[in-house]
């Protein structure tokens, strides 16, 4: 079979990303899975190597059409300029550096010249300009590959997976921006993604509350009673099996999450401080819910260690695994539901695992009423 080709963007290159790309595929091993494709700097590349003592090596390529299997490419984006690097500083040439590196591999995705995207971190300031008015690479991507599909963020590891309704907003407005609507959407994506994406037959999504103690009867707040509980009664008379709305406060830390296949929180805090408080090493961020598999590390530029030769690989690692398991299980789900047979007969759709889950709806059952 056709290896997986790989693109991946050089991020910032003030901050890790040139570091755990490296890393990563010192591992001759990495070569065996897939075919990495940087878009990046040869120089740029070679600055970092020497910086770090690394033993990673590559060939540079005009195109990604030219890419070598059992080798590290790096599609030259900037010709013979040179790219000022300074170490753990946010600065305007490495935020343009970055875009032009994200938009080349786009470009070759659209043209089918990349199977899968993996993006190396990006500073959400110094990258903003004419050509990106976006708070992240999500909602970029969205943008310019979605073909018209929404986005859904999910940070994921082997035993958990977390999504996001609102994604990159100030607290202020998160509140005013969560409808009815918009919960609906993010959970048919979500249930559609752990189907196709990771093959689970019949899903089982927890909802988190946007209040503190579900809102307590409406005294802390009625999002969950006029918006959060009629989407998830509906929902679950359609067949997808979502649960809650469960308090936040005490659901990761009673284990109650290894109950379900993902987790909805309401906002980007709620859901990823508990979710690095348990998979800091080795979490991927995956964007779910559009054609393009698109994954990267959990973590940021780490401008505090960048240069320094320490920083971690883990996260970038698991993110190439990722791409290339969910573009293979894309891959299956589609083939297997091709050409689907006219159902025979219809079941009586089964309401035991809501029951069982009901009685941990409340802190009450959970025992953590303060």
């Amino acid at each position: 079979m056709k290896k997986i080709r790989v693109g991946i963007t050089h991020g910032d290159i003030n901050g890790v990303g040139y570091e755990i790309i490296l890393k990563t595929f010192e591992n001759p091993e990495m070569l065996e899975l897939c075919t990495p494709i940087v878009y990046g700097s040869p120089k740029t590349a070679t600055f970092h190597r020497k910086t770090f003592e690394c033993s990673t090596n590559f060939v540079v390529k005009s195109n990604a059409r030219d890419a070598e299997d059992n080798t590290l490419n790096i599609v030259n984006c900037f010709g013979e300029s040179e790219i000022k690097i300074d170490f753990g500083q946010s600065t305007r040439e490495a935020g343009k550096s970055a875009l032009t590196s994200l938009e080349r591999a786009l470009d070759d995705y659209r043209k089918g010249n990349i199977d899968v995207l993996v993006t190396a971190p990006i500073n959400k300031n110094n990258i903003q300009s004419d050509g990106f008015h976006f708070p992240g690479h999500t909602e970029y991507i969205e943008e310019k590959v979605g073909d018209g599909n929404k986005a859904l963020m999910i940070l994921m590891n082997d035993s958990l997976r977390v999504a996001l309704v609102t994604t990159h907003l100030p607290i202020s407005k998160v509140a005013s921006a969560i409808t009815k609507e918009l919960i609906e959407e993010k959970i048919r994506i979500l249930n559609q993604s752990l189907k196709r994406d990771f093959r689970i037959d019949n899903p089982r999504i927890a909802v988190l509350a946007l209040n503190p103690h579900c809102g307590d009867g409406g005294v802390i707040g009625t999002e969950e009673q006029s918006m959060i509980t009629p989407v998830i009664e509906q929902l679950f008379t359609e067949g997808i099996k979502c649960f809650g709305p469960y308090a936040a406060d005490g659901f990761f830390g009673s284990g109650n999450y290894a109950h379900f296949d993902a987790i909805l929180a309401m906002y980007h805090d709620q859901g990823l401080a508990p979710f690095k408080a348990l998979a800091m090493e080795n979490g991927v961020n995956y964007t779910a819910g559009l054609p393009i598999v698109r994954t990267s590390p959990d973590h940021g530029t780490a401008y505090d260690i960048a240069g320094k030769g320490i920083a971690k690989e883990d996260s970038f690692r698991a993110a190439i695994y990722t791409a290339i398991d969910v573009v293979r299980n894309r891959r299956m789900y589609d083939e297997a539901h091709a050409h689907p047979l006219k159902r025979q007969y219809y079941e009586k759709r089964d309401d035991s695992d809501k029951l069982k889950l009901d009685q941990v709806t409340d802190d009450n059952d959970l025992g953590l009423e303060l």
